[in-house]
This record gives structure tokens, C-alpha cells and sequence, in this order.
């Protein structure tokens, strides 16, 4: 059976938060989070998303204020200021927004897609992608997609390994220096890639597995090499810039590993930090990261503008879509109910009326074929009017009628359909009595009625 729900989001970006406050809503793993959710009261689907400069949780429930509530503990540390809670809709059209770039530090960056990918199948994994996220969230990645085929939100800087750089390239001379990648990920390749093209002599990548960095070392045509994590801080000693991006829980370079290091450019991709922030005071040393690199993308902004107008079109044509996609599937709940309830009856009363009339002879194969038909065809013109109602019903959000069908006709519908799309409903399961027809609606036989529906009618 589908079931329905509202989606309830938070996130914490860079848009309103700092790197402290991203990094107190971030968590050790996704599937971990995820998991944590789906044990909540209510929560049926769950999904996160976490990058170097958000991180993101979504619920699905019968109520928003339930949502909420499962929520609540992933920005328990975070200002509020900082934390942007989204309804049904607000949440759909976010991620579609994040999908797209809209909401990247670098606008139309292309690795958006990729985590969003990452964090959908380990979702998935957890157990928390169902239905309504399945949607919304494919969606989101066709929008993504779309977005960088039919615009050019993504040309120029594409990145923020790029972005990092940029900025260094602003701060000290590149060409023939050498540099420190550490991180072996998608974000450690990009900057090794962009440091190629800055024209260093020489790239040393860093990481916990050495093949790992011996694959991107191999990528470059710069003189590479790839060492262990527990080497990057002597690697520093000969770095001009240093471009961090693991996704390790704990620093990897410190004050005291940077001591030695000179004048050193130490650029923090990663989200929790790489870097001790407590580095910067060591002489020689400035470190930078991810809110210093405003100053660089701002331009790519201003070349994206247009584009990015583009983007919020082709979003509200895809939101729309979806909304309707949502609607179309609660209306065919209730149809295929009302389809399902038919065909019992019609099968009832087929074999009734076989039986009877071969009590006066037996019937032949085209003579069952005829009534067969005959019943086929009184249920298929009886059910279409009913069944454009109920779509009419769900394109107006009248799902009250919606309700009424599903308790009419479906044996297993326990009662009630969660608000319509968008409603933030303040009242939760059980503050809100389940609804039922008190009466048998005009025109309906009682035995087209399903037993548990005319057993309470009865009782009334």
C-alpha cells in the first residue's frame, strides 16, 4: 500500500551558520543518523546529508509537529538563528535548491550531485528511504542534473577545491612551489587537479590509506607522491600550501605538527575541522577555511546570475510536477481500493449467477465469457465517474472525500490521511480522532459495503 506522510527538514549551511555551528549539527556517519531517526516515535522514513559546509536531516511522518519533534535532537547545539526548519513544500524545493547548486558556497558546483547520490543510497541502507523521500529525492537529483545540461550554472569555478586554490594563488606565489593535499576523496582530487593547473612543481597527497592517495597521485601529470596521514605534518615542512579535505572526526594537523612548518598557507575543506584551529597562532601559519572562501566565489556568483534565474524556473516547473506526482498517487490509493472492492463483489455475483443458471443446464465457454464481460463492463461504467471524482478530489485537496473512499472500500486503512502537502498540522495521532462515514452514502448497496465498515455503521 502507498503511504503518505509530510516531510519535515533542518538544515545548517553556510548560509546562515558558521564552520563551529555546522560542525555541532554534524554527525559521525549518515547511516548512524539515519538509523537514529527511524528509532524515533512517528518517524517512517529518514534521510541526511552531510557536506563540508551543511548538514542536513529530513523526516517523514503523519504529522509535522511529529517531525519536528524528531528533529529536534540534530540541532539541539546549534543557534536557532542558524537552523533552517522547513515544512512539507519548503523542504521539497530545498533540496531540489541544493541538488541544483543554488545553495552552494561555489553557486552550481558540481559535487553536490555526487553527495547527494552518496547520502541517498546510504539512506537507503539504514532503512529510511520509503515512498515520499524516493520521490522527493530523485526528483531533486533530476533537477540537479537538468540544471547543469540546460544552463551554465556551472561554468568557471566549479568547486571549492578549486575555490581553495584560487585562494591561495591570492595569498603566495603557486608556480614551482609544492603543495600538501590531505584527503584522498572527491574533494582531495579536485584540489590536487587545481593545484596542477596553478602550476605547482610538486603535489604530496595524504591519507590514511596510501593506495587511495596513490591513485589521485597518479591522476596529475605534476610530480606526485603519496604518503600516510601520519606523515602529513613533515610533509608540511616542505609545503608552500596546504589543502585539508578527510573526513576524520578528530584534527589531523595541529599546532604542534605545524610548528616547524614556516610560512605555510593552510586552507580547511573538511567538515569536522582537519586543521586545530588554535594552528593560526603559530608564526608563519595562516589558516583559512570554508567561510574565508567567500571573497573568491563571489565572482563566480556574479558570472552565475543568470543562470541561476534559470535554475529557480526549472525549479518551480519540477516542483509542481512533483506535487502532482504526490496527489496522483493518493488518488489512485483510493481507486485502486475502490477497483479492488468491485472486483470482489463483481466476482461474488458472477459465480452466484453461474451457478444459479446452471442449475438449468450447464453453460458453455462463450456463454461465461459473456457474463463475464457484461460484469466487467457494469463495473468499469459505474467506477468512472467515481474515479475522476477522486482525482479531481486529490488535485484540490479535498482529502476528506479522499478519506471517505479509502474507509468505504479499503479493509486495511486505518482511518485517517496525514494533512495535506505542506500543512503544518499542530495536532498530533493521538489528539486527533480518526474519521469515518456515520452513515452509508446515498446510492450504495450494503452488500458493496466491506464487512469491518458496515459492522461500524451497525454499531452506530
Amino acid at each position: 500500500m502507498i503511504r503518505t506522510g509530510v516531510i519535515t527538514g533542518v538544515s545548517v549551511s553556510h548560509m546562515n551558520a558558521s564552520v563551529d555551528e555546522i560542525e555541532a549539527a554534524s554527525c559521525a556517519d549518515v547511516v548512524g543518523r539515519v538509523a537514529a531517526l527511524r528509532a524515533k516515535p512517528g518517524v517512517s522514513e529518514a534521510f541526511a546529508l552531510q557536506t563540508c559546509n551543511r548538514s542536513e536531516a529530513y523526516v517523514v511522518t503523519d504529522h509535522a509537529r511529529q517531525g519536528r519533534e524528531a528533529l529536534a535532537e540534530v540541532v539541539a547545539d546549534v543557534r536557532e538563528g542558524a537552523v533552517d526548519h522547513m515544512d512539507h513544500e519548503e523542504s521539497l524545493r530545498h533540496l531540489m535548491r541544493v541538488a541544483a547548486g543554488l545553495d552552494s558556497l561555489v553557486l552550481g558546483e558540481d559535487q553536490i550531485i555526487g553527495q547527494l547520490k552518496t547520502a541517498f543510497e546510504a539512506s537507503r541502507s539504514a532503512d529510511g528511504i520509503g515512498p515520499l523521500l524516493d520521490d522527493a529525492i530523485t526528483k531533486a537529483i533530476h533537477v540537479g542534473e537538468r540544471a547543469r545540461t540546460e544552463t551554465e550554472i556551472n561554468e568557471g569555478v566549479v568547486s571549492l577545491g578549486s575555490a581553495a586554490v584560487e585562494l591561495a594563488s591570492r595569498e603566495t606565489a603557486l608556480a614551482g612551489s609544492t603543495a600538501l593535499v590531505v584527503g584522498a576523496g572527491e574533494m582531495g582530487s579536485l584540489a590536487a587537479t587545481a593545484l596542477e593547473s596553478a602550476g605547482v612543481d610538486r603535489i604530496v597527497i595524504a591519507n590514511r590509506t596510501i593506495p587511495h592517495a596513490t591513485h589521485i597521485a597518479e591522476t596529475v601529470e605534476t610530480e606526485a607522491s603519496a604518503i600516510g596521514l601520519d606523515a602529513a605534518a613533515a610533509a608540511a615542512e616542505q609545503a608552500t600550501v596546504v589543502i585539508t579535505a578527510t573526513g576524520s572526526p578528530d584534527h589531523v594537523l595541529d599546532s604542534e605538527g605545524l610548528a616547524a612548518a614556516g610560512e605555510t598557507i593552510c586552507i580547511d575543506l573538511a567538515q569536522p575541522r582537519d586543521i586545530e584551529p588554535a594552528a593560526a597562532a603559530v608564526d608563519g601559519i595562516a589558516v583559512y577555511d570554508i567561510d574565508d572562501l567567500e571573497s573568491v566565489t563571489e565572482s563566480t556568483h556574479r558570472r552565475r546570475k543568470v543562470a541561476a534565474e534559470e535554475v529557480k524556473a526549472m525549479i518551480d516547473e519540477e516542483f509542481d510536477r512533483l506535487l502532482a506526482l504526490f496527489k496522483r498517487k493518493r488518488a489512485d490509493e483510493a481507486i485502486s481500493a475502490m477497483y479492488e472492492s468491485a472486483e470482489r463483489v463483481k466476482n461474488r455475483e458472477v459465480t452466484t449467477a453461474v451457478d444459479k443458471l446452471e442449475a438449468h443446464g450447464e453453460l458453455n465457454d462463450k456463454q461465461r465469457d459473456v457474463i463475464d464481460s457484461l460484469a466487467d463492463s457494469l463495473v468499469g461504467q459505474l467506477l468512472s465517474a467515481p474515479t475522476k471524482s477522486l482525482r479531481d478530489a486529490a488535485a484540490e485537496d479535498d482529502w476528506t472525500t479522499i478519506q471517505t473512499a479509502m474507509q468505504l472500500f479499503n479493509p486495511e486503512f486505518d482511518g485517517e490521511f496525514p494533512p495535506s502537502d505542506g500543512e503544518m498540522d499542530e495536532a498530533s495521532t493521538e489528539d486527533r480522532p480518526s474519521e469515518r462515514p456515520d452513515e452509508i452514502p446515498e446510492g450504495v448497496s450494503p452488500e458493496d459495503i466491506p464487512p469491518h465498515v458496515l459492522e461500524q455503521l451497525s454499531d452506530d
